[in-house]
């Protein structure tokens, strides 16, 4: 299967044994749109408003693209910041877009208690509790 993972920035330290484990299970990954510079985004903002804005439509075209283009996202929702299995605006807008296109949702932990709850109850996505031989 082609999965694409979405985690915030902030989360990207947990990709690569995900990756690997998931590749070994022969899984084609795609990596999030900054991995490679997760910061990209704060020097964006650190530049000027309207490169930051360009900046940042660009990514979120980019990451419907890769959502087309596989067959599930596997959402790592981890801890950040105090709040438990993390989900964010970038992130949800990732899950919708996926439910859009009526592809595979994973979560790697439960749904948060956030202010994407019910949306996220509705989309229905399959939490997997960290355990990745239930991405089927």
């Amino acid at each position: 299967m082609r999965i694409f993972i979405c985690t915030s920035k902030h989360l990207y330290n947990h990709i690569t044994p995900i990756k690997k484990a998931l590749e070994e299970m022969g899984h084609v990954i795609t990596l999030p749109n900054s991995y490679d510079h997760p910061l990209m985004e704060e020097e964006m903002k650190r530049s000027n408003a309207e490169e930051h804005i360009r900046w940042k439509a660009s990514m979120l075209r980019k990451q419907a693209e890769k959502i087309r283009e596989n067959d599930a996202i596997l959402v790592l929702n981890f801890e950040k910041n105090g709040q438990q299995d993390y989900i964010g605006g970038a992130t949800f807008l990732e899950i919708y877009s996926a439910f859009e296109q009526d592809k595979k949702i994973f979560l790697m932990n439960p749904i948060p208690d956030n202010i994407f709850k019910d949306e996220l109850v509705g989309i229905g996505p399959k939490v997997i509790n960290g355990d990745l031989s239930l991405i089927v």
